[in-house]
Order: structure tokens, then sequence, then C-alpha cells
């Protein structure tokens, strides 16, 4: 074990990059039954106003969400469905917020335990964005990460789904990143090389393989 350990910080010392930061949705979270239930809480909260939407019309609505790279995509979903009418709008959103505000839909990604536990043998340190702590400790693999890792940006590479609140936000700091195309964000796209991933990933053995060329390089 001592010696496995010690050729672990060999590699490691050989690499630029010493820790990977994973934004919890999309890359270790699945976020499909958060999003199912969102997009349903917002539906049943228009019609409940009567506004009569359909999946359809839903999922448009949050495909325009996701193309105006919208901060709040809940709050232009509802804006889009309602027509942007002020009043209506805040009431929708009351009422989504009391369907989801306790809502924990945490489900883990099939194989990303395995890559963690992988990438901590190799000596690297494991953060979280948005850390949903609480999740990560029900779901059994909170004692993969580190609360609050003490390492350079530029020695950290950073996983996210979002390229306006992951991925540009990374680069700007000075961390490689990589895009995990999943759930609602899989169409977006940069609109400019400072939103440019260096690396994009449909699923979690393309991580691997991204992460490793990362260190190699």
């Amino acid at each position: 074990m001592r010696e496995h350990r010690e050729v672990a910080r060999g590699l490691l010392a050989l690499n630029r990059y010493r820790a990977v930061i994973f934004d919890i949705g999309g890359a270790v979270d699945l976020e499909f039954a958060w999003e199912m239930a969102l997009d349903g809480a917002i539906a049943a909260a228009c019609g409940l106003e009567g506004i009569r939407v359909d999946p359809a019309m839903v999922e448009e609505a949050s495909e325009q969400a996701v193309a105006a790279f919208a901060p709040d995509v809940a709050r232009h979903m509802i804006e889009t469905l309602c027509g942007g009418e002020p009043t209506t709008v805040a009431r929708v959103a009351r009422r989504v917020e009391a369907m989801t505000g306790q809502l924990d839909a945490f489900q883990i990604r099939p194989e990303i335990e395995s890559l963690l536990k992988r990438l901590k043998a190799r000596g690297l340190v494991l953060g979280a964005r948005e850390l949903r702590w609480q999740r990560l400790e029900r779901a059994g693999i909170a004692y993969l990460f580190v609360r609050d890792p003490d390492v350079p940006a530029t020695e950290c590479i950073l996983v996210g789904d979002r390229i306006d609140a992951d991925i540009a936000p990374a680069k700007a700091a000075g961390m490689a990143t990589i895009q995990f195309r999943s759930g609602r964000w899989r169409r977006q796209r940069p609109r400019s090389e400072a939103e440019t991933p260096d690396a994009v990933v449909t699923d979690v053995a393309e991580l691997e393989v991204a992460i490793l060329e990362r260190l190699k390089g």
C-alpha cells in the first residue's frame, strides 16, 4: 500500500494538474429526475393559473432558456410560457418553488464512482462546485471529495455541463475545462473562444480519457 501511494505521488509530481473540480449536476448527478420534476412543476403551475401548456411547449421553453444562456432557467421558462406577464410570472414562480423547494432528486451517474476512485488513487484532489454535501453523503461518495481544495486554479481541471456557469468562469480563472454534455444543457454551445472548453465528452469513459489526456499534457 505504501509503495502504491509513493507511485501515485510520483506520477502526480510529473503532472501540471493536481485537482479535478466537479460541478456535481451533470457529471456526477444525472439530473434527469430533477429536470423532469421541474418541468412538470412548471407545467402544473401554469395550469393552475389557467395557462394550458403541453410537453412540446415546455421543451421549447427549455431550449429557448438554454439558447439564451439564462442564469435562472426555470424563471426564463416561466416567462416564456406566461408570455412575460409580470404578475402571472411571479405567481407561477412561487407555485413552482413550493412544489420543488424540498425536492431531493439526486441520481449518481453510473460508473462515475469508479472513476472518482481511480482519480483519487492517482493522488488527485477531487473538489466540487456548488457543493451539495448532504446529497453526496446520502449517495455514499462524500468521502471522495474535499470541501475546499487548496489548489491554485491553474493546477485544476474543471468538469461541468454548463458553458455559462461552469466552463467560462473556470477558463477565466485559469483552469483546464471539460464540458460534460448531458440533460438540459447538452445543446448549449460556446459563443466565443472564452467559452470554448478544452474537451467535450458525453459519457464517463470519454471523461476519463479527457482527464488523462490533460494530465499527460
